[in-house]
């Protein structure tokens, strides 16, 4: 899925994020809009998160600033998409971690690899990282780089790991092959944010959102 955070100079409000669903059948599962805008108007920055092979959306990095990607599994990062979007805006920035930058290589100066514990700048926003690993997701093979982002001490994004992480707005990963309803719930309860709101479900059917909502309800 991809995330894109939009809003202006004031003082940034957790109305103002906008998420693209992996699945676009589905009826999302929280106040906010579908399609990214702020207001009716355009917006004045714009920062993608893990736009991958299933985000439908293809405008979704015409007006982006900078990429962040968690890892390199294809639901969250499409080198091609990327490739063709640093062509067409020759001053977007990618941040990404290691796993996933040694595929950008040609991407030269526009590419910058973070690692935990970092900080930036990218398209107005101040991002944290956090966070090394996937979560574990077979016994056979150890797991690929992922790193969390948190968006101006606000927002954060885990990628396909269970981060503990004091955040007030959690994007929460809510289905997986790695992942159970048990850990789904631990991770929230743990966590406890002010808010929460649901990513990560592409893989779920109608049948499959209703039985996930009746679990977060």
């Amino acid at each position: 899925m991809a995330v894109r955070w939009a809003w202006g100079d004031s003082v940034p409000n957790i109305e103002r994020v906008y998420l693209n669903w992996e699945n676009p059948s589905s009826t999302p599962r929280n106040p906010l809009s579908f399609s990214p805008h702020f207001g009716g108007g355009l917006f004045s920055r714009v920062l993608v998160v893990d736009p991958g092979a299933m985000t439908n959306e293809s405008e979704i990095l015409n007006s982006a600033e900078a990429v962040l990607i968690t890892h390199e599994h294809f639901d969250h990062f499409e080198a091609d998409r990327l490739f063709t979007a640093a062509a067409r805006n020759p001053t977007l920035d990618i941040y990404t971690c290691r796993g996933v930058a040694r595929h950008l290589a040609q991407l030269s100066d526009r590419l910058h690899e973070v690692n935990n514990g970092d900080t930036f700048s990218a398209a107005g926003f101040e991002v944290s990282v956090v966070g090394e690993k996937h979560h574990l997701s077979h016994p056979d093979f150890p797991p690929v780089d992922n790193i969390g982002f948190v968006v101006d001490d606000e927002v954060f994004h885990p990628g396909d790991a269970l981060t503990i992480l004091d955040a007030p707005t959690l994007l929460a990963p809510v289905q997986a092959p790695w992942m159970t309803a048990l850990d789904l719930i631990a991770y929230l309860r743990e966590i406890r944010p002010v808010r929460a709101y649901a990513i990560h479900d592409g893989l779920l059917n109608d049948w499959g959102l209703k039985v996930l909502e009746s679990i977060l309800s």
